[in-house]
């Protein structure tokens, strides 16, 4: 068992120049376009020191996170499950971390910093056009940025129809629930379910008057 920092670097080489020189303090011209270009991320973040860590996935159009300046990203909250994992856990602890993805593009843009929870006009208004108005904004101070190479979007083939299973693979998100909870009543047929979610969206795409 690897128990130390010794023990762990025994069985890795040192990383090489290019990797630790990779790592920027802020958004360069490339980072940027990249976040712009994205419409999926995931968040992580943590409380509690007695909770676990926490991955959540955010999407929306293209660009639907803002690059306010070189050293500052905005994400809007979007309508979920009113669970909060991410929002209270940055209440406790305020650094996040942010993995964004581009359909069909193998690498991603790894962002870190420093986050705080804006509910004020300025920060929701600045989308306002593009879907409902968020309660607030996770406004994120960047502290690290950097590319990752591609091999793990090689080795899993993700963007690659191919490599796709069909969906019959696993039951329907419902009749997974349903297990989970213990529920007894009919699961929401899958029709409806994403008749709902769509509905939803569409709901959140309009513009708020």
């Amino acid at each position: 068992m690897i128990r130390t920092l010794d023990d762990l670097r025994a069985i890795y080489a040192a990383p090489g120049e290019r990797a630790l020189r990779k790592q920027l303090a802020q958004l360069d011209v490339h980072c940027r376009r990249f976040v712009e270009l994205s419409p999926f991320c995931v968040i992580a973040s943590a409380g509690a020191p007695d909770r676990l860590l926490d991955a959540s996935p955010r999407g929306g159009p293209a660009g639907f996170v803002k690059v306010a300046d070189a050293n500052t990203l905005l994400v809007p909250d979007s309508g979920g499950n009113n669970r909060l994992d991410t929002l209270e856990n940055l209440l406790v602890d305020s650094r996040i971390g942010l993995l964004f993805m581009i359909p069909g593009v193998e690498e991603t843009l790894r962002v870190n910093g420093i986050a705080r929870l804006r509910d004020e006009a300025d920060f929701v208004g600045a989308f306002a056009q593009e879907r409902q108005r968020p309660k607030l904004v996770i406004e994120v101070q960047v502290r690290e940025a950097y590319l990752h190479c591609p091999k793990a979007f090689m080795r899993s083939d993700l963007w690659q129809p191919r490599s796709w299973p069909p969906r019959t693979v696993l039951p329907t998100l419902n009749q997974m629930i349903h297990d989970q909870t213990h529920v007894t009543e009919a699961p929401e047929p899958v029709a409806d379910m994403v008749a709902r979610y769509r509905d939803q969206i569409a709901q959140e795409r309009k513009p708020t008057p």
